[in-house]
């Protein structure tokens, strides 16, 4: 039901207007899922359950995803400050809509089109100043992109010294897994689990290259029974990197 409805809106309604009038058009179709039982630590709505989509619980309300709780849980509680500055790229809707309320000076990024934004950078090419971010959130960007060495230097070179890089991506064990020669949408998908990603990381890898980029690497995991309130993903791995004060 939540697939064929939401496919219908897209067929109806253009994307713009659906961004806009997203949350009063989710408002009926959570009115399902009210209950005691959860809650969405984002839009703050008590839940009966969350919406399973595939393997992820969608919030039913806002959209939000398990990653998406998780990182607000942690910007919340670890790392947002008053006026801080704050670039994210390809944020999920239901974060950009807090993160624009929040005492702070926030940027999205994000070229595709698919995500609300306010810019569009390249990754590889970020067209701001070195040194003018306290923040940067770069979650499930950089397997998307064949030069991530480049997009991790411009990431080090936007940061501010002693600034915080929060990065995510999809992990797998063993080492990185990348071929360029792979093109294709359907092999893309058969090799890295999405037609537009080019590469699997492991947690070490992608560990490795961002220390010989130039960042100081601390690994955050996260292991939740499998009934938490938030709806959490049950193991979940988050990379904060931060820039050092000589850097």
């Amino acid at each position: 039901m939540y697939a064929s409805l939401k496919s219908l809106l897209h067929k109806i309604l253009p994307q713009k207007s659906l961004f806009k009038h997203e949350l009063f058009l989710r408002s009926f179709y959570a009115m399902f899922f009210i209950g005691n039982n959860y809650q969405c630590n984002i839009c703050l709505k008590k839940l009966r359950s969350f919406k399973k989509v595939g393997e992820d619980k969608l919030c039913p309300s806002c959209g939000s995803l398990p990653r998406n709780r998780r990182l607000w849980d942690i910007l919340n509680k670890s790392y947002l400050k008053d006026s801080m500055t704050v670039l994210d790229f390809s944020p999920s809707r239901n974060l950009y809509r807090v993160l624009k309320k929040k005492n702070i000076i926030y940027t999205a990024s994000d070229l595709s089109g698919h995500f609300i934004s306010d810019v569009k950078y390249d990754i590889t090419n970020i067209s701001s100043a070195d040194n003018c971010y306290d923040l940067i959130i770069c979650y499930h960007i950089l397997e998307h992109v064949i030069n991530d060495i480049k997009a991790m230097d411009e990431l080090l070179r936007v940061l501010k010294p002693n600034g915080t890089c929060i990065i995510q991506t999809p992990f797998k064990d063993g080492g990185i897994y990348e071929d360029y020669s792979i093109t294709n949408d359907d092999q893309r998908k058969i090799h890295f689990g999405q037609e537009d990603h080019v590469r699997w990381y492991s947690v070490q890898g992608l560990k490795d290259r961002l220390e010989k980029t130039g960042f100081e690497v601390n690994t955050l995991v996260f292991s939740e029974a499998q009934t938490n309130f938030n709806g959490f993903d049950e193991e979940e791995t988050i990379l904060v990197c931060n820039k050092p004060s000589n850097a």
